[in-house]
């Protein structure tokens, strides 16, 4: 009985007042199974011989472990000599008689170890040489790694080897749904403990890994590939009914053609071309048209042109003749124009121009193409006569011409174009009238232009007549030869590389990996916290880099809990910003991926966002450092198009403000998605980014491109010359659309330069192909901080041109400036074409 009185059941001999003793007892035979080491756990205990009277010379206090191997059982057979030693066993504590009196139990428990075993069985055996003992029980067990789930893949019992040094590669077996992207591996350790993980499985095509198992992605959504990737919603214009779907069915009238991915929205055939015009002299006819108002939602968009001979009678047509030439081709046009060339006389011709992208044939309904007639006896617009100079002023010039003598249509208007003559290739500004004769001013003193003019009927534009050159009168409040002139400062930068988008990796570590630099956490200093971002707190601190000055650095920081897409979404930025390398767009100095917190380092801005920075230093500045500050965004923008990056989100809140009133561009980092939402925003996956920056075909259609981003610039200008009021105030977003939309845009800012508010204007043209690039307009920044007399206009210097109310008309302030054509200053020569019209 144990201390508690209950039964224990026990062999025991106590054999102690004779010598000589020799007891054994044998176990029954014990199937080895998969083991090759065996452990055996004895509980005993024994009697001190100290506390047994008259056995000091026979009385022990041990007794022997032995082990025999065998392939079946021997029955009652038992010959001791075929016995191995395992070891003698001595207790770590024995009892006495007044132990047995308190009835106290001192268990001693003693593990040994056998192997390696080979045989099917065994037999264990216990000798006793005279000792006290009692056997309290024997457990017989081997080690092994258990069966276990590990990156996807399952793991079976697993036996160690005998060898503890040596560890058991197992070979997993990915579990269901899913498949081997490295072979996934385990090792089994001696103690029976899985180590060293390599390799993975990774969940199959439409099924995504939650919690360990490779789940059916959901209907209305997709996986199209198989890896670490979760499922994705179905593309805009797609669907997916069932479980497990590897892609998503295109909505009826949307396709996908053959070569897109399944991770692109389902498109549809472009609706016609607009604005179908001809241009027809002697020799050859030009058709010229405007691009399609919905492109489908691609942008391989091209063009055919089919052409008909008609007779005098209705619906008597035919194919044109062979002999007819379409300069470049009439079939997979990219460009919205196409000469012809050996056409009859007098014959009537029907065009027929086709929008088409990669699904058109894909289509089953008819296609969409305008039409447009010519008669090849009705002559184009005539050139004018010769263009006279009527007096000249330092800055006006007032020009006269001749109207044509003969022209089969009336003349609706001239155009004139002009540029400074030493300038030619940089940019040129035109203007129109309805009478032959205007007035030019806004020009330099004592400088030659070069001026042609054009005629419009309704059958399109004439050619240019030839170049003029005239020359404004001296002024003799020049600038003195000596006074300074202010120069933007030039900083050297290396040469334009392309942009990779991050989300075309399909392990978007690896873009991290890439594009960034790891740096030891150990060499950043965290000093204080400064604010609060998507992901976690942004805090300011020190960056120690071996052989160079410790630098101030920005640090946003993941906070704890994340799950891996929002680890992966916050390092989606560094991988992106740390593709740039430009004066004016914020640095990334490294990134700390593999130890916590997570954490992004960039340079750090002194003085914050622009917009809160304009705000608190209200009026403080000069117009020459606003337009600075303007040049330093234009600059990073330019940057950002040339390497072919739309930014989606300009706006002053984007950009940082350093010591040196330096600007640089920031927030790269946001996924965007347009929501069908009356209130149009943007949605991100930290809130909503209102629609008074973005331009109307990305509200529209989706479609971003550097020329939304030259809206948006537009816009930031505005905030800039206003010192970060917020656009349209207080005006909902719907109201801001329909206004837009009316040709209303903002109106200039109290003491803004008529030039700067003409290139907002510029920026806010309905026509996107119409607004000015980044390269133009850091051209155009750069000559009026070079010229800062071209800043002294201001626009409250003319109101008497400027409309009622709180918006300008955009044609009606472009006309009353005679400046209504300024968008054509970034275009470089005198051209025949539409697409300088403003629309």
């Amino acid at each position: 009985m144990d201390e508690h009185n209950r039964p224990i059941h026990t062999f025991q001999v106590c054999n102690v007042m004779e010598p000589n003793q020799n007891n054994w007892l044998r176990s029954n035979w014990i199937p080895r199974q998969a083991a090759q080491k065996i452990y055996v756990e004895l509980r005993f205990t024994l009697r001190d011989c100290n506390s047994i009277p008259w056995v000091s010379g026979t009385c022990k206090e041990t007794f022997n472990l032995f082990y025999h191997e065998t392939d079946e059982a021997h029955g009652v057979k038992f010959r001791p000599a075929q016995y191995t030693k395992i070891d003698t066993i001595a207790a770590d504590e024995s009892f006495t008689q007044m132990d047995l009196g308190d009835r106290i139990l001192k268990l001693n428990t003693e593990v040994r170890e056998m192997g390696p075993m080979t045989r099917k069985g065994f037999y264990l055996a216990f000798q006793d040489i005279g000792a006290c003992i009692a056997l309290v029980s024997v457990r017989v067990y081997y080690k092994k790694c258990p069966f276990t789930l590990r990156n996807l893949a399952s793991f079976p019992d697993t036996v160690p080897r005998v060898d503890s040094s040596s560890l058991v590669e197992v070979r997993g077996e990915c579990i269901q749904h899913a498949e081997e992207r490295d072979t996934p591996k385990l090792f089994c350790g001696a103690d029976g403990d899985w180590l060293v993980p390599l390799g993975r499985c990774v969940c199959s095509v439409g099924y995504e890994e939650i919690d360990g198992s490779c789940i059916a992605c959901h209907p209305g959504f997709y996986k199209a590939y198989a890896g670490n990737i979760k499922c994705s919603k179905c593309p805009p214009h797609s669907f997916s009914y069932g479980e497990g779907s590897a892609a998503c069915h295109c909505e009826r009238g949307f396709y996908r053609a053959d070569k897109d991915p399944p991770t692109m929205a389902c498109t549809r055939p472009p609706s016609p071309p607009r604005n179908l015009m001809f241009n027809l002299n002697d020799t050859c006819l030009m058709l010229e048209w405007s691009p399609p108002s919905d492109t489908g939602g691609r942008r391989d968009l091209t063009y055919n042109v089919l052409c008909k001979r008609c007779g005098p009678e209705p619906n008597h047509c035919k194919l044109c003749e062979e002999d007819l030439r379409f300069l470049p081709r009439p079939l997979g046009l990219t460009n919205a124009t196409v000469t012809v060339t050996d056409f009859s006389a007098n014959a009537n011709y029907t065009f027929e121009i086709e929008s088409l992208n990669g699904v058109s044939d894909m289509s089953s309904f008819p296609r969409q193409v305008a039409i447009i007639t010519v008669n090849t006896n009705q002559g184009g617009p005539s050139l004018i006569g010769a263009l006279k100079k009527d007096w000249a002023s330092p800055s006006s010039i007032a020009l006269s011409w001749q109207q044509p003598e003969k022209t089969a249509l009336p003349i609706l208007e001239y155009e004139i174009k002009y540029y400074e003559k030493e300038h030619e290739q940089l940019s040129y500004s035109s203007m129109r009238t309805k009478a032959p004769s205007v007035i030019i001013s806004g020009l330099k003193a004592a400088t030659w232009y070069i001026f042609c003019v054009r005629t419009r009927t309704a059958a399109g534009y004439s050619s240019y007549s030839p170049k003029y050159e005239y020359e404004t009168t001296g002024d003799c409040e020049c600038r003195p030869e000596n006074s300074p002139i202010v120069s933007p400062p030039t900083v050297p930068f290396p040469g334009i590389k392309t942009y990779v988008d991050p989300d075309t990796y399909e392990d978007p570590t690896q873009a991290v990996h890439e594009f960034t630099k790891e740096i030891d956490p150990s060499r950043i200093r965290i000093e204080r916290v400064i604010g609060a971002g998507e992901f976690g707190e942004v805090c300011s601190g020190r960056l120690r880099t071996p052989g160079k000055k410790e630098i101030a650095v920005a640090i946003k920081t993941l906070k704890g809990g994340y799950v891996e897409r929002q680890r992966r979404d916050f390092l989606r930025e560094a991988s992106i910003m740390g593709q740039f390398d430009h004066p004016n767009i914020i640095r990334l100095e490294g990134v700390v991926t593999k130890s916590r917190p997570v954490m992004i380092v960039v340079e750090y801005m002194e003085n914050g966002s622009l917009d809160s920075f304009l705000r608190q230093h209200d009026g403080h500045f000069t117009v020459i450092q606003l337009v600075g500050m303007l040049r330093g965004i234009a600059s990073g923008m330019k940057y950002l198009s040339d390497m072919g990056y739309v930014h989606r989100d300009l706006a002053a809140r984007n950009i940082l403000v350093n010591s040196n009133l330096v600007c640089k561009v920031s927030d790269f980092g946001l996924s965007r998605v347009l929501e069908d939402d009356p209130e149009a925003a943007y949605t991100t996956t930290g809130g909503k980014i209102p629609i008074r920056w973005t331009a109307p075909e990305a509200i529209s259609y989706r479609k971003f491109s550097s020329a939304s981003d030259a809206w948006s610039y537009g816009i930031v200008m505005w905030e800039v010359m206003s010192y970060g009021e917020r656009p349209y105030w207080e005006m909902s977003n719907q109201d801001v659309i329909l206004s837009i939309e009316e040709g209303y845009r903002l109106p200039a800012p109290m003491g803004c330069p008529v030039a700067l508010h003409q290139l907002m204007l510029h920026c806010w043209q309905k026509e996107r192909s119409h607004r000015p690039k980044f390269t133009d307009v850091v051209s155009f920044l750069d000559k009026l901080i070079r010229n800062p007399s071209s800043l002294l206009p201001l626009v409250e210097d003319m109101q008497r041109y400027s409309s009622e109310g709180s918006f300008i008309l955009v044609e009606s302030i472009i006309g009353a400036f005679l400046l209504n054509n300024i968008q054509d200053a970034f275009n470089p020569t005198c051209k025949s074409g539409t697409e300088n019209i403003l629309s």
